[in-house]
Order: C-alpha cells, then sequence, then structure tokens
C-alpha cells in the first residue's frame, strides 16, 4: 500500500487502485493522475460567473471541467462529474496545446485565458501547471476554481503559476468541514499561500441551520480581513441539490450575513439570489 499525499485525506492505495476522488491512481507507488485532459465540461463564461468579481470584470473566459472531487458535499451542484470517475463520466481528450490554442481562438470574443472549474482541477495539478506555462506564453490567464482542500506540499508550485483563484471556504467550524469530508486548516492554509501570488476570490455557501450563524460568518469574515481587507467573499444563496434537503436559504437573511461580513471585508457579494 502506498499513500496519496495530494490531500489530507491521505489515501492509502494498491497497486492501480483509484483513490476517493477517482481521479488519482497508484502506479508502481506514485500517485498519478486519472484526469489528465479529459474534459467532461467545456464553455466560454463570462469572468463573474466562476465567481470573480474584481478579476478582468466584464471579459469571457474559456472554463473546461474533468472528473473527481477529494470532498463529499451533499448539496453538490456537479454533482454527476465531481462524484463520477473515468469510467462514469462522458469526457473528450484535450492536451494542455489543443485546450490553449482554443483559447487563444477565442481571444477576439474577449477570452482572457483558461478557468480550471466545475469539478474539483487540483486533483490534476500536473495539467493545470502544463496549461499555466502555455498560457502564460500566450499573454492569457490561468484561473482555478478550488474547495482549496489540498496539502500545500504537494501543490504550492502550482499555486503559484495560477493568476487567480475562486476558493470555497465552506464554513469556519472544525465540523462542518468534517461532515464534507475536508479539512479546514487545510483550506485556511492554502488560502493564505494563495493570496501571496494570486488574485484571491473566496466563496461561502450558506446553509441553513449550517454555517449560517451571524457569529461563524463574522469569525470567518474577520479571518479573511486578516490576509487583506479588499479579498473579496461571495455569499451565495443555498438550493438543495444532489441529496440535500433543506429549504433554500432566506433571501433576508443572507443580506444580513452580508452586512456583518462588510464590517470587516470591503468587497462582500451576494450570488444566487
Amino acid at each position: 500500500m502506498s499513500v496519496c499525499k495530494l490531500c489530507p485525506r491521505h489515501c492509502r492505495l494498491a497497486e492501480e487502485q483509484a483513490g476517493f476522488c477517482q481521479a488519482r491512481v497508484m502506479q508502481a507507488g506514485v500517485s498519478k493522475p486519472l484526469g489528465y485532459g479529459k474534459i467532461t465540461s467545456l464553455a466560454l463564461d463570462p469572468i463573474e460567473k466562476k465567481p470573480l468579481s474584481r478579476f478582468y470584470p466584464g471579459s469571457q473566459i474559456l472554463s473546461a471541467g474533468s472528473f473527481g472531487c477529494n470532498m463529499n458535499c451533499y448539496f453538490c451542484q456537479n454533482h454527476s462529474i465531481a462524484r463520477a470517475g473515468a469510467e462514469d463520466s462522458d469526457w473528450q481528450e484535450f492536451s494542455p496545446k489543443e485546450l490553449c490554442d482554443m483559447a487563444i481562438k477565442l481571444v477576439p470574443r474577449g477570452n482572457i485565458g483558461l478557468a480550471l472549474t466545475y469539478n474539483e482541477p487540483m486533483l490534476n495539478p500536473e495539467y493545470i501547471e502544463d496549461c499555466a506555462d502555455r498560457l502564460k506564453e500566450a499573454g492569457l490567464k490561468t484561473v482555478v476554481v478550488t474547495n482549496g482542500n489540498f496539502c500545500l506540499d504537494a501543490v504550492e508550485d502550482v499555486i503559484k503559476k495560477v493568476d487567480a483563484f475562486n476558493i470555497d471556504l465552506k464554513g469556519f467550524t472544525v465540523a462542518w468541514y468534517q461532515r464534507l469530508g475536508g479539512d479546514l486548516n487545510t483550506v485556511k492554509a492554502f488560502i493564505q499561500a494563495a493570496c501571496r501570488t494570486s488574485h484571491v476570490e473566496v466563496t461561502t455557501l450558506v446553509v441553513p441551520g449550517q454555517n449560517d450563524s451571524p457569529e461563524e460568518i463574522d469569525a470567518l469574515a474577520r479571518w479573511l480581513a486578516g490576509l487583506g481587507r479588499g479579498i473579496p467573499l461571495h455569499l451565495s444563496r443555498y438550493f438543495p441539490r444532489f441529496q440535500a434537503r433543506e429549504t433554500p436559504t432566506n433571501k433576508q437573511a443572507l443580506f444580513h450575513l452580508a452586512e456583518i461580513a462588510r464590517q470587516h471585508l470591503s468587497y462582500v457579494y451576494v450570488g444566487n439570489v
């Protein structure tokens, strides 16, 4: 048995066994990507859809997703690919050159680069790195939308090559992260590292009765402000998806939480309303 050290799950895997994420496999004692270049979703999106509100606003970005995720959120919006593996997904293979060439061709339509998104892209840091190198040569931007639940020893060099992140901070308690299959301290460390070299915006999906207390949002915003008051925070309205049953987030409650966060942060946005 060998250990995959990419994320705090540290899956112990036999030869040719895939990890919990379904996107990494153990080969000759080394964790390798199953999803390298395997694209399940491809679209030209407004940059604000990532969401990134203060990174080249008004522009478009080629957005690509693969399959797999290392967390297990019961309300996942993209569970059809995030909780799937190579054999459960419809995918088409794109080399970094092919995908970056597509991004270049879309520049006349307002495209500024490539966003790795939809599933959990940091499961394929090798692919992100290879794409980022090509995009930089072409003067284009690399964007990653991630849960941030990854060990810095494994991904810190890749983080430095990314121009902008939107990082999910799913709440601010250890218990909530444990329920979702993640680790709060790991995500906080990832956000701190990303802020040193990249543009960072943070998203919190506010789930009724779970992570929606004024005290929790106040603590979350205070911590972010310690890294920089200018870090944009997106508080998003939850709707039941996948296995979730809670009713949608109350709009007025969400606006109230945004006002609490604005006591500490300069840019707080309310989404999905």
